[in-house]
């Protein structure tokens, strides 16, 4: 027996013989090396995924601005830069990602468009784009129906399409919540700001383009007072009476063509007839500066001719008078079929003698 009191020998335990089962100590330092491995390799897979969402959440900051666009950068709410600078152009540009920067983009050389949503009657999408329209009452409904008023005190549908671009980005991004809307506002303003200076025939028909260009002009004067930063470029317009008035107009329509019509026939007559007038007025007016012109130079030709004969007629009158006889006499029996014969007057103191020739008759056939 070994005695409880003997000191333990170490050796002793170190020789003890192995029973395959391991001891309390050895386990827990294999644990904690299995425990401090996974802890090891988790903090380097935590470290890799932590670098990765670094440089994603950098990365993700990278933008591009296209040719067509501008862009503001908000840093906490504030645009970052002084003046124009703070205005990207195109090209790849970089800001911390959300929700420290945020990107703004405004199309800057592309048109926008807006269209008015008051002063037409009531309609949907769907409708307009399968080009139905919704069966119009007895009469106009206020409640749901949009109207007009012109000078004339009628009622009229109206609807106009904007299209403007943005010439001043900065103003129109930074100085209002939504500017599209306050242009839509502008627009609708000039409806009825342009409805009331034109009357409903004007409006309908008479003057369509005025009343476009007043609407343009309305609209433009608005947001330069806004300082919107836009410019109008184009404004399509429509215009009709309310439907249920549709028949009335049409009939007085027609009519003004039938009188249109008329009225260019009777005004073609009256120009063939002008013209008619006019060539016959000219044809005498010619006629008569020919005759009168004729008639001068006959009475002028006349009277140089007389006034060339003077000389002659001074020199020897009795002679000349013969000669004028003669020339006379001659004219007139010119065209004459029959024989005559013109028998001077003698000289003083002497008879006329005229003598004259006849031939014999011709004999006649004599019969065998």
């Amino acid at each position: 027996m070994t005695n409880s009191n003997d000191p333990i020998d170490p050796k002793k335990d170190e020789q003890l013989p192995d029973t395959g089962v391991p001891s309390h100590d050895a386990a827990e330092d294999s644990g904690s090396r299995a425990l401090a491995e996974a802890l090891r390799s988790s903090f380097v897979i935590v470290k890799i995924v932590m670098i990765l969402l670094v440089v994603v959440f950098f990365s993700s900051g990278f933008f591009t601005v296209s040719s067509k666009e501008r862009a503001i950068i908000l840093r906490f709410g504030r645009p970052l830069g002084v003046g124009d600078q703070q205005l990207l152009g195109p090209g790849a540009h970089w800001s911390f990602p959300y929700p420290v920067d945020e990107v703004v983009k405004i199309p800057f050389s592309e048109f926008q468009t807006v269209r008015s949503s008051t002063g037409w009657y009531a309609t949907t999408p769907e409708m307009e784009a399968s080009g139905t329209e919704p069966y119009p009452g007895p009469s106009l409904n206020p409640a749901a129906d949009g109207y007009t008023l012109t000078s004339d005190t009628n009622i009229i549908h109206l609807r106009a399409t904007l299209r403007y671009r943005i010439n001043k980005p900065l103003d129109y991004a930074l100085n209002f919540v939504n500017a599209s809307n306050l242009v839509q506002n502008a627009l609708n303003n000039a409806l009825f700001y342009a409805s009331s200076q034109y009357t409903a025939d004007d409006a309908l028909r008479l003057n369509i383009l005025g009343l476009k260009e007043k609407i343009t002009g309305r609209v433009q004067t608005m947001v330069d007072r806004q300082g919107l930063g836009v410019t109008v470029e184009q404004v399509e317009m429509k215009s009709i009476p309310p439907r249920y008035l549709k028949p009335a107009f049409e009939a007085v329509l027609s009519a003004e063509q039938e009188s249109r019509q008329t009225n260019e026939v009777a005004r073609s007559y009256a120009s063939r007839s002008y013209s008619t007038s006019r060539g016959e007025a000219n044809s005498i007016v010619n006629a008569g500066e020919t005759t009168r012109a004729r008639l001068v130079q006959a009475v002028t030709a006349e009277a140089r001719y007389f006034t060339n004969q003077l000389p002659h007629f001074e020199r020897n009158p009795g002679l000349f008078m013969a000669r004028l006889r003669n020339e006379a006499v001659q004219r007139i029996l010119t065209n004459s079929a029959i024989e005559k014969f013109f028998v001077p007057e003698g000289q003083k103191g002497r008879e006329r003698e005229l003598r004259m020739l006849l031939n014999r008759e011709p004999q006649k056939p004599s019969r065998r």
